[in-house]
């Protein structure tokens, strides 16, 4: 099932929004596997990945009705920002972000190397990847390439300093290059 037009979306968003029962199947249906693998994109273990997609999943339930429908990809991408909330507050919470603390007169620049090629590895593989890499590390990342969150701002959601951001970042890329180049090797790519 999927929702190909603004109108599907719409209805769907309006219908949530009363409080449909039928509505909020269809939503899971539709974003549940999105959902998840934001989740677990952020948290490591699987157990806990599921938790964080039920909190996420009661977040949506519970603001349904306060959701504004802002035009085509509004409601996933609403879905899709509760999952990686929930998700860092959890880390957050749980204190299981370990950062290295930089001094303050270390200036980590906010890119690393050139990207790797990552055309001929499967999705999977890089998904898998990202979520080897330490908490930390992993959570930087994705806050700061997928979400598109500026060092600032994830320090300020983080709790720690921005330098410390951008350090987590670029020992986030070269870890992850570095894997990317053993795959590469192992998989003959």
């Amino acid at each position: 099932m999927h929702i190909t037009d603004d109108c599907g979306e719409k209805s769907l968003a309006t219908e949530l929004r009363r409080g449909d029962t039928s509505a909020l199947r269809r939503f899971y249906a539709l974003y549940a596997g999105s959902m998840a693998g934001v989740c677990s994109r952020y948290v490591a273990n699987n157990d806990d990945a599921q938790d964080v997609f039920q909190e996420a999943m009661v977040k949506i339930v519970q603001n349904a009705a306060r959701f504004e429908y802002r035009g085509p990809g509004s409601l996933k991408a609403w879905a899709m920002r509760i999952a990686a909330n929930e998700a860092v507050s959890f880390l957050r919470n749980r204190r299981r972000i370990d950062f290295a603390e930089l001094p303050a007169d270390d200036n980590v620049p906010d890119t690393a190397d050139s990207s790797p090629d990552v055309a001929d590895i499967p999705p999977e593989a890089v998904h898998n990847m990202i979520r080897e890499l330490p908490d930390g590390y992993r959570t930087v990342f994705n806050l700061y390439v997928i979400e598109g969150k500026s060092h600032r701002e994830i320090a300020s959601a983080l709790g720690i300093k921005e330098a410390s951001s951008a350090s987590q970042f670029l020992r986030a890329r070269r870890m992850l290059a570095r894997k990317i180049e053993e795959y590469k090797k192992r998989n003959d790519n």
